[in-house]
């Protein structure tokens, strides 16, 4: 017999904001945290490791890591294409990451959105590698500017609570120069510079600059030494970069 259960009380609590995004973190009934993400007609709750739905696809940690298992499978080696049903399924994890990825933002958990962000252009590039139907590729391959700005944002303010203004700046010129090659890849240069989130990325990088008084960063000095031939100075300055970049 089914039971009556209502979530009427914590929708009551927790009343829709329709200027902004609700997310929250709470306790499961088994006590693990989970994210909770308030909508006009209910809620969403995602877990807050492995695929946000709480499942094991195939077995699998993600769907992601099912598929890149058939593909090292595949005879002959190199050749695998995706079957509608994958790709049905390979939407039905782009849309739970983007949903995690956007509580993670909501809450500042910066590196945690990072981790989601890699997920999802991981995901894209094997879609483009496999897929079945170019159509079908672009549907996803237009968002990617829209997952690298994301990505590129969280990396910036993670960096810059943890190392400082500079490497944030250099986050954000790395963030966009890979945007900048998705333009160029599509042929589609001109409209980067006219770009609305490159605009959004460009504005919060000067504001660093300024707020945090940061001049050139030591990767853009050593850009520089290499492209006026300094070669001493780009040794130095690339010595510098590994000192306060280690390997992990």
């Amino acid at each position: 017999m089914a039971h009556n259960e209502h979530i009427d009380r914590i929708l009551r609590d927790w009343p829709f904001d329709p200027n902004g995004i609700s997310v929250r973190k709470t306790k499961g009934n088994d006590g693990r945290e989970v994210l909770q993400m308030r909508l006009d007609l209910g809620l969403l709750q995602l877990e807050i490791s492995g695929r946000p739905d709480g499942s094991r696809p195939e077995g699998a940690e993600t769907y992601f890591d099912y598929l890149v298992g058939r593909a090292l499978e595949a005879v002959p080696e190199g050749e695998y294409e995706m079957s509608e049903e994958e790709c049905e399924q390979a939407d039905r994890e782009f849309v739970q990451y983007y949903h995690r990825r956007i509580c993670w933002l909501a809450l500042r958990e910066f590196d945690e959105a990072v981790l989601d962000a890699d997920h999802t252009l991981g995901l894209m590039d094997f879609c483009r590698d496999h897929s079945p139907d170019d159509q079908w590729t672009m549907s996803h391959e237009q968002y990617r500017p829209f997952v690298l700005f994301h990505r590129t944002q969280a990396a910036a303010l993670a960096a810059l609570a943890d190392r400082g203004a500079e490497v944030a700046v250099e986050e954000l010129n790395a963030g966009l120069e890979r945007i900048r090659e998705v333009f160029a890849q599509y042929e589609a240069e001109e409209e980067y510079t006219d770009d609305e989130l490159v605009t959004r990325l460009i504005e919060l990088r000067e504001s660093l600059r300024q707020h945090f008084h940061v001049g050139r960063t030591l990767q853009e000095q050593l850009e520089e030494a290499v492209a006026t031939e300094k070669y001493e100075l780009a040794a130095q300055l690339r010595d510098e970069l590994q000192k306060r970049n280690p390997p992990r």
